[in-house]
């Protein structure tokens, strides 16, 4: 009896090891963990649940030096291999763990490596800044010679960072499920409106309007603080009238900016007031913003982004702020592409998550 169990469980055995190399080998690709948070885990194994394969086996960790070490424990030789990276708050430490990952996978003959990063680090240094750098096309640059060769992200702070990599870059949107959530879950929404917080993010909140049929108003003024508008300090002519050229040649003075008072172009009185953006980071602007749609009559704000930062205090801002008083509410709705239980645990209250990206 006991040679019959052990022959039965050894068939038993081979057959499974045998029909999961045939799911492997049919489906031709595998998905591994980059990352080894909770966080990266929990998300990649709910892909593969859904995906009906198995996550691959690897070590992700740091040595006592700080020194990220990855261990891939099986054979990835001639496949295409998806790395799933979300962006905690140690963000270096997370962006080293995908580098060291894709090229560990690259050195072990891999097809093609696909990086799923929900949220692309360094999205917002896209632009010169003073005597600053493009940090964005850098890691765009670190990636390519780690040995992705694709990317899959979301909602990338400007469309143009596309531009920067040499190899294809999907930026899904989750702009259609906070408009399923808007319609299903916000009561009245026909009588909101869809409100930009400075001009740079009008683009943005038209799309959003003309989808749900509502009207846009647009704010702008002294509250703002848009990359877009900052001085990068390499303008033409300098502010002060002072050349080491021809003497001769003078160049006219440049006035300082001065932005007027803060105003809201379109009606809110007696509207519920939406603020769409990708990213709530640091939440002044939004407070500002809600503060004075407040003044202004609406009688209900609903913020909704994709990429839920809140960084420093925000979550402490939002409750402090002067919003929260009975007769005024202000909602905020992100996606979960940051998962905030482990990269922001203060952020709970009006921070509500709805959009489940995997």
């Amino acid at each position: 009896i006991l040679q019959r169990v052990m022959l039965l469980t050894s068939l038993s055995f081979t057959s499974n090891k045998f029909t999961a190399r045939m799911n492997v080998a049919k489906s031709g690709y595998r998905v591994f963990s980059a990352n080894s948070t909770a966080a990266c885990t929990e998300l990649a194994k709910k892909i593969t649940e859904r995906l009906g394969v198995e996550l691959g086996k690897s070590v992700v960790y740091q040595e006592s030096n700080r020194e990220t070490r990855v261990d891939v424990k099986e054979s990835v030789r001639g496949q295409t291999i998806f790395i799933i990276q979300t962006i905690p708050r140690d963000v270096n430490t997370a962006i080293m763990e995908l580098l060291v990952m894709a090229y560990a996978l690259k050195t072990s003959c891999a097809k093609n490596i696909i990086g799923v990063i929900p949220y692309f680090p360094y999205s917002k240094q896209c632009k010169m800044r003073k005597r600053g750098s493009i940090v964005c096309k850098l890691l765009a640059s670190m990636l390519a010679k780690a040995g992705l060769t694709h990317i899959i992200t979301m909602d990338l702070h400007q469309k143009e960072i596309q531009g920067f990599f040499s190899f294809p870059v999907d930026n899904l949107r989750a702009s259609p499920f906070l408009l399923q959530y808007i319609q299903e879950e916000v009561p009245d929404y026909r009588n909101a409106i869809i409100v930009a917080k400075s001009p740079s993010a009008a683009k943005r909140a038209q799309s959003y309007a003309e989808r749900l049929r509502l009207g846009l108003a647009v704010m702008h003024g002294e509250a703002q603080c848009s990359e877009s508008d900052m001085a990068d300090g390499r303008h033409s002519p300098p502010c002060v009238r002072n050349t080491s050229g021809h003497p001769g040649l003078e160049l006219p003075l440049m006035m300082a900016k001065e932005k007027p008072p803060i105003t809201v172009v379109g009606d809110v009185g007696g509207r519920i007031a939406i603020i769409v953006d990708d990213i709530i980071d640091d939440v002044e602007d939004f407070v500002a913003a809600a503060e004075i749609l407040k003044e202004r009559g609406a009688y209900k704000i609903y913020i909704m982004a994709t990429h839920g930062l809140l960084s420093a205090d925000a979550p402490r801002l939002i409750e402090e702020s002067a919003i929260d008083e009975v007769r005024y509410r202000c909602r905020i709705f992100i996606s979960d592409s940051l998962l905030q239980q482990e990269n922001n645990p203060a952020a709970t209250g009006n921070v509500n998550y709805y959009v489940d990206y995997n």
